[in-house]
């Protein structure tokens, strides 16, 4: 325990540091001191602005997006005791994406119906992959076979509306669809802090129960875990998060199928994981909003750059479930 503790707090100062350097970083750089005192609300010539407004909802929001991606992530790779369980493996990004495409593309709606629907997607996309695969008893693997199903006929149909699309509603569909801090503002970040400020507690305090799941539903039951309510809550906590996260920034992708596994490695066996994968998905948006930003000639959505670090990640992923029989 103390041994997680340490890493939590070494975790967590790893996020802050990044926080604060993407704060100072950009075409004008302004020291520590200058940045603290305009979180504090301390009235900076040009800081204020560039600061403020401009860079803190952009680190805001990558901050409890990728949070949010790192808890729902774990949350369902735990419960279903397999590391390519994530929300954006099985189909649930996936119908948050396909929701906001049609939103966007066909119906031209503004940026906050486009929010609603991506959550209302992603409910949807959770919710019919788990009614097909609770037929006769709860099967993990059944939902990951079902969930990659639906995941593929709802990116078809997602490509199908992108090929009838204009010019200008393509470019705003696929700015979304690659995942992105651009743009961010104040009215994007304070939903997802609001949910996060609820989900997160609800899905800690079931986090014990979490781990006896691990067991297998017959196991679980014996020690006393009621294994339905139980992972109906995980469920509906895990999908509102990425949803609201997706919502928010477009659906990043790999965060989620990244931040447990790198988490169970770092923290060890046996200890939970849920928040330590949390920051690590803080931290590999924060991270990767600098490397597209500032590390090359052009800058590039965030989204491209956790896609070139989970591709091969995934692949190595396969390999190794393969071999040990698919464990965290």
């Amino acid at each position: 325990m103390r041994r997680r503790a340490l890493l939590t707090a070494g975790l967590a100062s790893a996020v802050i540091a990044v926080f604060l350097v993407t704060l100072m970083v950009g075409n004008t750089f302004y020291g520590l001191d200058t940045v603290v005192r305009v979180i504090f609300g301390d009235t900076v010539p040009g800081a204020s602005f560039t600061v403020g407004e401009l860079r803190l909802p952009r680190a805001s929001l990558g901050l409890v997006s990728g949070l949010c991606f790192g808890i729902a992530g774990v949350t369902f790779q735990t419960m279903l005791r397999n590391p390519l369980a994530s929300p954006d493996i099985i189909g649930i990004s996936s119908g948050a994406s396909a929701a906001a495409v049609i939103g966007l593309v066909i119906f031209s709606f503004t940026e906050t119906v486009v929010s609603l629907l991506a959550l209302g997607g992603a409910l949807l996309a959770a919710a019919t992959i788990y009614l097909l695969a609770n037929r006769r008893g709860f099967a993990g693997t059944r939902l990951i076979l079902i969930g990659i199903g639906v995941a593929a006929m709802l990116d078809s149909l997602v490509s199908y509306v992108l090929s009838r699309a204009v010019s200008w509603d393509l470019q705003m569909a696929m700015q979304w669809l690659t995942g992105s801090l651009n743009g961010a503002t104040w009215r994007s970040v304070v939903p997802v802090v609001l949910v996060c400020t609820v989900l997160i507690p609800v899905l800690l305090l079931n986090e014990r129960h979490l781990g006896v799941l691990r067991l297998g539903d017959d196991s679980a039951a014996a020690l006393g875990v009621p294994v339905q309510r139980t992972r109906i809550v995980l469920i509906v906590g895990a999908v509102a998060l990425l949803a609201v996260a997706t919502a928010a920034s477009g659906p990043i992708a790999f965060v989620a199928f990244m931040a447990g596994p790198i988490a169970a490695r770092i923290v060890g066996p046996g200890a939970s994981v849920t928040l330590p994968a949390g920051l690590i998905g803080a931290l590999l948006v924060l991270c990767a909003d600098l490397v597209g930003q500032f590390a090359f000639d052009n800058r590039y959505p965030v989204g491209v750059i956790t896609g070139v670090l989970g591709a091969p990640y995934l692949v190595y992923l396969l390999v190794r479930s393969n071999r040990s029989g698919g464990s965290l």
